[in-house]
């Protein structure tokens, strides 16, 4: 089937329009189109797959205000409006085919942390997407907040100014229950800590981009992306050429060169292992993946020894020097001798062999006191003291419960708020108030009165939303789900790249706020094009 160009002519009013531009060269024709695309597609615009889609209110990543299709939408549209359920569906088993094949899958735990099951990451097929002068806003705004995040992290695990000065509170950072002190004075490669960053974002009623949060530590999902990005050129490939999307395909040799340049002093060509928790980490695929595309080895804790304060990976050649561990391990676990004692995840020894510079971590350690939820409030503030800059992107309102005014203030209105535990992730433990019983509510309070540094609140955002393919006894048809975004930034030792694109996460419940992917989230494409419409 042939793809639609990105714009062309609805019906012969259209034509007679697009005739009128002749005499122009084809860029302008191509830029007059562009700027008339609000008057072209005016019309009501929603049929096949479409018909029936409602916005609801919510501000539609593919559908502006007045129920029209977005400019740089209208390729994907027209692509879609002209499939029957039953092709879609035929395109959707061929994705999840590949999928299964690939072993793309990631582990979904009960709330209690028992049971676990493996399941195929849910991927829909409709692509995000996003302009070139929208994406340069986000990449600037994000490459000031991770600089802001890594000095802030170089002065409270050193002089400690941003304390001593009085703009942050003493106990926000010093009682965080991820602040490590074993690790206080300790020099990393380049003042490098955080060399790989996953942060969300969300679009909220207005259209305006927010930061949700924060993923310092060890940030997983940008091995969705580059099978998301594969899939969908092998399953669209007419529509996907016609867009002049961004690539995303140099994320790995990006990564591998930005941990090369942290290696001890006088390596020339380090060895580079990726340390995994093993094959029961939810995140597991991930590793082994990036593990493959970056070409070093994957290793789990009996894979490494220390001796004379340096680390070595057994081979069947024998010990071999390693440099630079790209971990995916958390810190408790990273090392028995200093941090859990019973640890069978970790590397006795391995934080000394830090400490000493004979070896490299990727992040590292401590980076978890700069994504606490309660940190995260005062990031404004972090960027300010820091580069004396006002925050690019802004961030969600958020009521911190150790201070007592915002505390009354949560606790009476619970029923209105989401309340996150400061040091969770992937949606465990929060309350949606709106959504919530009043059993679960008292439960959270309780929490809240017992552990108040513990928890944060905001506001129930109306997140944007996105058409996403939902079936039905007719075979299926779009329906809008809340979505959210998490772009991967590499702090280069030269520069902060960001991949363009990132994770749109799409919440495939009804209704649902929560797009994790332990939580029954999807997943989707996104596109960062290289101009705009």
């Amino acid at each position: 089937m042939q793809t639609p160009p990105i714009f062309h002519s609805q019906n012969q009013d259209n034509g007679a329009q697009s005739q009128s531009l002749g005499g122009m060269t084809q860029s302008q024709n191509a830029q007059a189109q562009r700027q008339m695309a609000p008057l072209l597609f005016a019309e009501p615009t929603k049929h096949g797959l479409f018909a029936g889609y409602q916005e609801n209110g919510f501000y539609d990543e593919l559908f502006d205000e007045s129920g029209n299709v977005r400019a740089h939408y209208r390729g994907v549209f027209d692509q879609f409006c002209a499939m029957s359920p039953a092709d879609f569906q035929a395109r959707r088993r061929r994705a999840d085919l590949t999928f299964l094949q690939q072993g793309i899958t990631f582990t979904v735990y009960s709330d209690d942390g028992e049971a676990a099951t493996e399941r195929i990451f849910p991927f829909d097929l409709v692509p995000r997407i996003i302009t070139a002068r929208k994406w340069k806003r986000v990449e600037d705004g994000l490459k000031q907040r991770i600089r802001a995040l890594n000095m802030f992290l170089r002065d409270v695990y050193h002089e400690q100014k941003i304390l001593r000065d009085g703009v942050l509170p003493l106990d926000l950072v010093l009682g965080c229950r991820d602040y490590r002190r074993e690790v206080f004075g300790v020099d990393v490669p380049k003042d490098i800590y955080i060399h790989i960053t996953g942060t969300d974002l969300v679009r909220d009623a207005s259209g305006e981009l927010l930061v949700l949060e924060d993923n310092l530590r060890s940030p997983s999902g940008v091995s969705y992306v580059l099978e998301n990005r594969q899939v969908m050129k092998h399953t669209f490939p007419m529509t996907f050429a016609s867009y002049g999307v961004r690539s995303v395909d140099t994320y790995c040799h990006d990564l591998r060169e930005a941990l090369r340049k942290v290696a001890p002093q006088g390596i020339e060509d380090p060895t580079i292992v990726l340390l995994t928790p093993g094959i029961f980490n939810s995140a597991y695929f991930e590793h082994a993946f990036l593990a493959k595309q970056m070409g070093i080895e994957l290793c789990e804790a009996p894979d490494l020894v220390v001796d004379d304060a340096k680390v070595y990976m057994r081979t069947t050649q024998g010990l071999q020097r390693v440099d630079v561990i790209y971990r995916r391990i958390d810190d408790e676990y990273l090392d028995p001798l200093t941090f859990k004692p019973d640890s069978i995840l970790g590397v006795t020894g391995l934080i000394n062999c830090w400490r000493a510079g004979n070896v490299a971590l990727a992040n590292a350690v401590g980076t978890g006191v700069a994504d606490d939820k309660a940190v995260y409030a005062w990031t404004p503030q972090i960027i300010k003291y820091y580069l004396g800059e006002e925050a690019i992107l802004p961030i969600v309102q958020t009521y911190s419960t150790a201070r007592d005014d915002d505390r009354k203030y949560v606790l009476e209105h619970l029923h209105e708020l989401v309340v996150k535990p400061t040091n969770a992730s992937g949606g465990y433990g929060m309350l949606i108030g709106p959504h919530s019983t009043q059993a679960q509510r008292e439960e959270t309070r309780a929490r809240i009165e017992a552990d108040p540094r513990g928890y944060i609140a905001q506001p129930t955002l109306a997140l944007s939303r996105h058409p996403t393919f939902i079936e039905d006894r007719d075979g299926g048809h779009f329906e809008g789900r809340h979505v959210d975004l998490r772009p991967y930034i590499i702090y280069d030792a030269d520069e902060i790249k960001v991949l363009p694109g990132g994770l749109t996460r799409a919440a495939l419940v009804k209704d649902s706020l929560v797009v994790n992917s332990s939580q029954g989230g999807g997943s989707k494409d996104t596109w960062v094009l290289s101009q705009d419409f």
